[in-house]
This record gives structure tokens, C-alpha cells and sequence, in this order.
């Protein structure tokens, strides 16, 4: 038994997006949205902040809600698994598998649900009333099957930051040397790297660069680009800034990417490819609601198609605004790709949204 209203969860058409072609160019898919079987009384969601498939093939979604913080999915979206009530602000998640072993890294963001919440406010983020308020976040390092073997804190504790700044991190990226690369793009938008064993080496970004190129807004995603043979480097999100930055390994700065009109989040690559989810299309100099969409990038870092969106046009080389096309998303949050070259998106803020796949034409 599904207990899960689709029609809730309809884009701004009003129109049920399931079945819709989407996509431009050699980049088409038809929309799935009712791929996810779930008895979402006995497994509920709050926001399907991410998604990440380990070396089994499985799906496994990310949520804040503390009654099972992770769902596990075949790639037919058949319920596995649930488990996990120790991260209300569960944000991101990454799949590692390291000499043969698969083990999950966990970013909470640090929303917890505020027990003086006044029934009504959800987007009040300064009030005391409002259902999440914020307080320091967190990164876990689990086994496969959910056992910590390690926790990275606010940065106090390592005299990087100073107790007053927040840390409320977004996002993780696993180098192959197994460096630790996270955003605190809820927090203070600096770029925190440590080794292995988590301890730290270096940070970067933040808001007081003389050099507006440094710094970061809303630093929601990362990743680390291995496309072109012995040029490891980063590209991260910065969010509110609608552009996505490149960085050496080392935090120098190389280049940026404008995305004119999305409030975009870290890249996830698929062979010569990356794929990034937006959150809001920049309308009417504001970041209008439910207006979210996917973008992907060739290997020159040019957006070639948006799912959900308007069709990308350069004109002497810059992109255009961007936006939502209405008919397919709310606001895009987390993305994965499988071994078919399908795409399983995961929404934030969406009445509950359950993820969607998108199937490769």
C-alpha cells in the first residue's frame, strides 16, 4: 500500500508530470514519478535531500526525518531497508567503497525540530517559533549498514573557527587519496579539507576575500572533477551567487562557471558528463518558489541540456538566463546516476516528494 498523495507534490502546471518526455538534444528522458514503492506510513519523508548508489546497485535516499534517516531502494524503487534516527539535519550523502567495503559519509546540516514550533511557520529562520531551528551540524562516517566509526565537529575544536562562527555543513566530496572535502554552506561558506582519518589540513572561501573570485555564498555542493587524466580538481557551488567555482585540490582558485538564473548545487559526473540539481530559477530578482530543474554539462563545462527547464543559449559565449520550464519539479536537491544512465532526483521542500527517476531514452 502506497500512502503517498502524488497529486500534492504537482509542479506548478498543476499537471502530473509522470510519463512527460523532458530533456533536449541527445539528453531525453521520460519522467517516472511514481517509481519509489513505499508505505510511507511506515517509512515517512520529510525532504529527499540526497541520494547515493552503492556497489550493489542500490538506491539509498537521504531524509530528515528521524524515523528512518536512510532508505534503501533497488534500481526497480522496491523498499530494502530503513533505518537510522541520529540526523534531523541530514543533508548529503556519499558512498565510498575503500579496498573492496562500501561505508557512508553523512552531512547534518544541524536543523533540529524545534519543540516550541507554532504549528504553521516553515521558512521563519530566525523566529524561535519556526518547525527547524538551527544549531551546530556534523559529519558521520558509517559501515554500510549504519555503524559510526567517526564524527568531524564544528571546527572550534580544531582552533580553525572561533565558537561564534556557525558550522552547519551541506555537502562532502571523497578524494582518491581519501581526503575529506566539505562545504559549510550553511554555516560560515568556507571549504574545509582533511586526510582520511579526519584530521584537518587546510580551509578556504568565506565571505572576506579581497578577491571576490575566493569567495563563496551558500556553498551548497562539491565534487572533485577526474575527467581529464592527472587534473584532479573541485568544482563547488556557490549557490546564491548562481555560478559554480573550480579550485585546486589545494583551494587555488582556477576559474568560474556562470549559471545564469539557477540557484544550482554540486555537480555528480557521469562519464565525459556532470550533472547538477537547481533549486530555484532566479525570476523577478528573487528566487521564486518551486521552480527547480536539472542542468548538464559537456566536458568544456558548457550546459548543453536542463531537464525541467528552458533550453541553454550562449550568445558570444555567455549563457543566458536560465529557468524553470513548471511542468516537471518543485526545488531539484539531490541527484544520482545509474549504470543505465538513468537519474534518481530527490526534492527538498516538496509536500513529501518521493524521488523520481528519470529513464534514459
Amino acid at each position: 500500500m502506497i500512502n503517498h498523495n502524488q497529486s500534492a507534490t504537482f509542479p506548478k502546471s498543476s499537471v502530473n508530470p509522470h510519463g512527460r518526455i523532458v530533456g533536449q538534444g541527445n539528453f531525453t528522458y521520460r519522467v517516472n514519478t511514481q517509481w519509489a514503492k513505499l508505505d510511507t506510513l511506515k517509512n515517512p519523508v520529510e525532504n529527499c535531500h540526497d541520494l547515493a548508489i552503492d556497489s550493489q546497485g542500490r538506491i539509498i535516499l537521504v531524509t530528515d526525518n528521524t524515523a528512518n534517516n536512510f532508505i534503501i531502494f533497488n534500481k526497480d524503487g522496491e523498499f530494502i531497508d530503513a533505518w537510522g534516527t541520529e540526523y534531523p539535519g541530514a543533508h548529503a550523502i556519499k558512498v565510498v567503497n575503500e579496498n573492496g567495503e562500501d561505508f557512508i559519509y553523512v552531512v547534518d546540516s544541524g536543523w533540529i525540530i524545534n519543540k516550541n514550533w507554532d504549528g504553521k511557520s516553515t521558512e521563519a529562520w530566525e523566529s524561535p517559533f519556526n518547525k527547524v531551528i538551527a544549531q551546530s551540524g556534523f559529519i558521520s562516517k558509517l559501515t554500510i549498514d549504519g555503524k559510526l566509526i567517526f564524527t568531524l565537529g564544528h571546527p572550534q575544536t580544531l582552533d580553525v573557527y572561533t565558537p561564534d562562527m556557525p558550522f552547519r555543513p551541506t555537502d562532502i566530496a571523497i578524494a582518491p587519496n581519501g581526503d575529506l572535502y566539505v562545504t559549510d554552506g550553511y554555516g560560515s561558506d568556507f571549504v574545509l579539507q582533511y586526510d582520511s582519518q579526519g584530521r584537518f589540513i587546510r580551509c578556504w572561501g568565506g565571505h572576506e576575500n579581497k578577491n571576490d573570485n575566493l569567495n563563496l555564498k551558500n556553498t551548497h555542493g562539491i565534487a572533485i572533477d577526474l575527467r581529464i587524466p592527472n587534473d584532479p580538481h573541485l568544482i563547488i557551488s556557490s549557490r546564491a551567487e548562481q555560478s559554480l567555482k573550480l579550485f585546486e585540490m589545494n583551494g587555488d582558485y582556477r576559474s568560474t562557471i556562470d549559471v545564469a538564473g539557477a540557484y544550482i548545487g554540486g555537480p555528480k559526473f557521469s562519464k565525459e558528463h556532470f550533472f547538477a540539481p537547481v533549486c530555484w530559477s532566479h525570476i523577478d530578482n528573487t528566487n521564486a518558489q518551486d521552480s527547480g530543474f536539472i542542468s548538464i554539462f559537456n566536458k568544456e563545462n558548457k550546459v548543453i541540456a536542463n531537464l525541467g527547464g528552458t533550453q541553454p543559449k550562449y550568445i558570444d559565449g555567455k549563457l543566458q538566463p536560465m529557468q524553470s520550464s513548471w511542468d516537471v519539479f518543485q526545488h531539484c536537491h539531490g541527484i544520482c546516476i545509474d549504470d543505465e544512465d538513468n537519474l534518481y532526483v530527490g526534492q527538498w521542500n516538496s509536500h513529501h516528494a518521493l524521488p523520481y527517476k528519470l529513464e534514459r531514452l
